[in-house]
This record gives C-alpha cells, structure tokens and sequence, in this order.
C-alpha cells in the first residue's frame, strides 16, 4: 500500500473535503476520487459514504485515521533520520497571526529559505483560536502565533518574544498621560475574538478605563494603520518585528505582561528537524531587528 494513499485519506479527514484535500496534497480533484478509489479497492470496503455531498467517511474510515496517522509518522520519521539534507526540503506549512505577517515572518523565512534552498513553504494567516485548531490537527505543521494559556501536551512550544502592552498614537497625536488618553480620544478597538484582542480588554477592565469606541478591526495590522491615520488610539501588543507603519507610530509603555508570540508544533510532527531550524532563523530575526534599532 502507497503512503501516498494514506497521506490523501488524512488530508480528506481533515479538511472535510476532496476539493480542499486536493490542495493540501498537491493533486487535482479528481486524483483524490481515484486514488481514494484505488485504497478502498485495496481495502475491500467502501471508506466513504457518496451518498452525501461532499463524500463523507465512514465510521471504519474514521477508525482507521489514527492508525494512518501512526503509519505515515513512523515513515515520515524514518525518512527524517536517515535523509540528512534531505530533513531540510520538501515543503513547510506555516500559520501565522497577521501582524507577524509583514516583519517576523518574511524575514525569517528569507533567512531559512537561503540555507534551504530545495525548501517550498506555504504561509496560511489566521487568528489565534483557528491557528492552534490547525497545528493540533496537523493541518498545517507549524504557527506563529499566542503562546496557550494551558499548554496542550500534543504541541511543543518554542517561546519567540514578550511583547509588552502599548498605547499605539499618531506621532501627530495629542500628548498626555495614557489613561487621560484612552477617556477623551476615539478608541480602535482590535476584534475581542482575536488573542491580542482580548489581552488589551482585559487590561482596560483591570485598569477601570472607559474608552470611547468608534470601530472594531479584525487585524492588528489594520488597527494600526487606522491609527497611523489620526483616526484614533488602541491598545496593543508592542510587536517586536513590526512593519513601517507600526514602527511609526508613538508607541506608549503600558506594562510589561502582554502577548507571549510562540511557535507551536504538533510534538509528534514528522518535520522536527525542519522545525527546529525554522525556530533558529525567527529568532535571528528578532535579534536583527533589534540590533538595527541600536
């Protein structure tokens, strides 16, 4: 039986459906209908009910998922240890929050990729919640993104940076203190279901501030252009490899606690080698960063 096979029954269970497994595995649509024919033949039973629309697995089919998981780890595992180089090509999918999209990210993938030159990566952006959904069910290998609160056992995590509260103005904003800030100027408030999001409401219910919300924005990106533009003031997380625009921007001490950013990694993930090389060059991004600030 083809790993190949396994791979594709893997990637149907987890993205629900032929036509978004096809992209995960790099074939077309129609290749996932034949090669999930040809593993149910090998089988000798049906692994999908096409009844419904999208196909949808039999309960055998999700038994045999953990057990296919198992296989294609061992094999993965197999190849890692004796491929040498090899542990270093291949492709590498990667989620991360978007404010780590424009600064941490593309500098350390450039500086990955110049090592790795055989290296093929795939960027997937998202919030918090739905990137450590993704991680944990091996959707993707790897995410950037806010350290768990509980850390979950089945996820190795490798700590990137403190990012410290801020009062994020337009340099041409009025001065002042911050809490005097927060009460009289129009407030940006980041989406409370994104984690940097929920941080800074946090910090304004412990503090007893009342803000004068005049919009709500999905990315932190967003918020702080918005800001950059004089519409207003927000609370957020100091990002430790900003873009231009935030880098621009006045940026106000809080407190020190803030967002945890960190790398999480299924601690079963076949691409541990790979993994551990990626973390080496974010942190090397980081280090540069704040050696050119100097």
């Amino acid at each position: 039986m083809s790993i190949a096979l396994l791979r594709t029954l893997i990637a149907v269970a987890d993205t629900g459906s032929f036509v978004a497994a096809s992209g995960r595995v790099h074939v077309t649509q129609a290749a996932v209908g034949q090669q999930m024919r040809r593993l149910e033949d090998l089988l000798g039973t049906a692994l999908f009910d096409r009844h419904a629309k999208p196909p949808a697995l039999t309960a055998l089919a999700l038994s045999l998922i953990p057990k296919a998981r198992d296989v294609v780890a061992a094999y993965d595992d197999l190849l890692f240890d004796v491929g040498g180089d090899a542990a270093l090509s291949g492709t590498l999918t990667l989620g991360a929050v978007p404010s780590s999209l424009h600064g941490l990210v593309p500098m350390a993938l450039k500086r990955l990729m110049l090592s790795t030159p055989d290296l093929h990566v795939r960027v997937v952006p998202g919030l918090s919640s739905d990137l450590v959904e993704m991680v944990d069910r091996g959707v993707v290998d790897a995410v950037i993104t806010s350290a768990l609160a509980t850390p979950s056992p089945r996820l190795r995590t490798y700590h990137i940076a403190q990012e410290p509260l801020v009062l994020i103005t337009a340099p041409d904003a009025p001065e002042g203190p911050p809490e005097e800030l927060l009460r009289t100027l129009p407030y940006i408030r980041h989406a409370r279901r994104a984690a940097a999001g929920q941080i800074a409401e946090d910090w304004l219910v412990r503090n007893r501030i009342n803000v004068q919300s005049s919009m709500e924005l999905e990315s932190l990106e967003t918020v702080a252009s918005v800001v950059a533009h004089g519409l207003g003031v927000s609370v957020v997380p100091n990002i430790c490899v900003p873009d231009p625009v935030f880098a621009g921007l006045r940026r106000i001490p809080l407190e020190e606690t803030g967002r945890s950013l960190s790398l999480l990694t299924r601690a079963d993930c076949p691409k541990a080698t790979l993994i551990e090389r990626l973390m080496e060059e974010v942190l090397g991004a980081v280090r540069e960063y704040k050696e050119n600030l100097k």
